[in-house]
């Protein structure tokens, strides 16, 4: 066994790094330990491929859209050299991986161990064994350990699935063929971007949807995503029961029979998707030896200082079962840390946490939807502002969704915000800011925005609970 070490790391994505880096500044010593590739789910199979993939398949959509949108335009596409775009996207995402994660490292003076962790020891004094890849084992032992061991794709109990070379949103992004026809099993926000990632590089997708689409956030951005979706040649089926999943082997074709609208029928693709959420990674870990809790989704249980039923343990990221962002993976390390080692007392609030799809149009949000502000007490009042009252989406020539504002109607402060528009996030992002300083209406439709931003429009949405939108000139 090394020398005791002050904090050992479990996993070396966004909540690992961000704990590691708030130790070291704090003159702790570390060890991460890693089983797969370091960066963990967003650097390299989660945010940055997807996004970087979502924008190529973006570049080539806007190239068939544009003469529709923009009179004079004329553009063309060909066939996607769907090899050449995967080595792009694996490119960045070595790229990142070295100069973010690896090179860091070593510029903290880290080291990071490859291998499997389960804890050995008792409660009291708790010690993890890590066996290496050549099969050999050492034990370390510190006096805290962080548990940053993220989350994988649920796979469901589907009666055929365990014979079906089925696609993950892993597998999906590894493809070096775009699919003739694509199923895709469920409506959350990797069903929807995948499902519009592969209907514009050239897919015929059909997507099997338990209730709707996008069904945490507003109503209205199920409507706005199911009529962009239908244009785009996406077919919806929704209020979809999956019952079984077969494939053929002679064509590899894919056939699930799932009664939709109460009626049974079977619906084929040459491949289907599997996107039904993910569930948090903790097998090896031998929980149980340390006392250390998990939920009925295998999520370990924390407080909100993230520390778990053994004082020396702490999670944080993914595997806690918390909302799935890589920047919550980020603050929950930094949290962690500094109540480990400080004891400053610090709690996780996600009142004010922004939230985002990246569809095209993309789902940003940020508090209270209309539903959550009616459950928590509120006497709420809305308005949902179209976007062709917001003169950015008229220059861009595309008018398709809307900006939400919740508000408490008794003292007029903003509750939440949603927007469905092209850099929705942008709008998420800067709809924290009225929120923290729990302002109201009034106070953002007296506020300076500059014209023909997309931002603009949160003003224009605020003046509309006492202006009709449609009677505002431009910037009044």
């Amino acid at each position: 066994m090394n020398q005791p070490v002050d904090l050992a790391v479990i996993g070396s994505g966004g909540a690992a790094f961000s704990a590691a880096i708030r130790a070291r500044n704090l003159g702790k010593s570390v060890v991460m330990i890693e089983r797969g590739p370091v960066g963990g789910t967003c650097v390299n199979i989660g945010c940055v491929p997807s996004k970087a993939l979502l924008a190529a398949a973006e570049a080539r959509h806007a190239a068939t859209d544009a003469p529709g949108r923009f009179p004079g335009i004329t553009t063309g596409t060909g066939p996607v050299n769907m090899p050449a775009l995967i080595q792009s996207k694996k490119s960045l995402v070595e790229g990142l991986r070295s100069d973010k994660y690896v090179d860091l490292a070593a510029s903290y003076d880290w080291p990071i161990r490859p291998g499997v962790a389960s804890f050995t020891g008792t409660p009291e004094a708790p010690m993890l064994q890590v066996t290496g890849p050549d099969g050999n084992a050492e034990v370390i032992e510190a006096k805290h350990y962080l548990l940053a061991t993220g989350a994988h794709p649920w796979i469901p109990d589907l009666p055929g699935l365990e014979q079906v070379d089925y696609l993950t949103s892993t597998t999906a992004m590894e493809l070096t063929e775009v699919p003739e026809s694509l199923l895709v099993l469920g409506g959350g926000y990797v069903a929807l971007e995948l499902a519009q990632l592969f209907a514009r590089l050239g897919s015929t997708v059909t997507m099997l949807v338990r209730s709707r689409l996008a069904s945490a956030e507003e109503p209205e951005a199920n409507q706005v995503l199911a009529s962009v979706f239908a244009d785009e040649g996406i077919t919806v089926l929704r209020h979809a029961q999956l019952a079984t999943i077969s494939q053929d082997e002679a064509t590899g074709e894919v056939t699930v029979t799932a009664t939709v609208e109460g009626r049974t029928g079977q619906f084929r693709a040459h491949r289907a998707l599997v996107a039904l959420g993910r569930r948090p990674v903790t097998d090896a870990l031998h929980l149980e030896t340390v006392q250390v809790h998990t939920g009925p989704s295998g999520e370990i249980v924390v407080d909100d200082s993230l520390a778990t039923a053994n004082p020396r343990i702490w999670a944080a990221g993914d595997v806690t079962g918390h909302p799935e962002f890589v920047y919550v993976a980020a603050h929950h390390g930094a949290i962690a840390i500094d109540n480990a080692f400080t004891g400053a007392g610090r709690t996780v609030d996600y009142a004010h946490l922004p939230r985002v799809t990246f569809t095209s149009p993309a789902i940003g949000a940020v508090g209270m939807t209309e539903t959550q502000a009616l459950a928590a007490g509120y006497r709420c009042n809305c308005r949902v502002l179209p976007l062709d009252h917001v003169p950015r989406a008229l220059a861009n020539r595309d008018t398709r969704g809307f900006i939400k504002v919740v508000i408490d109607d008794d003292t007029g402060r903003i509750l939440g915000l949603t927007a469905v528009t092209k850099d929705a996030g942008e709008l998420a992002a800067a709809g924290v800011f009225p929120l923290e300083g729990r302002q109201t209406y009034r106070d953002v439709a007296a506020m300076w925005a500059p014209y023909l931003t997309m931002a603009e429009g949160i003003k224009l949405a605020c003046q509309s609970f006492t202006t009709d939108p449609s009677q505002l000139s431009c910037c009044a």
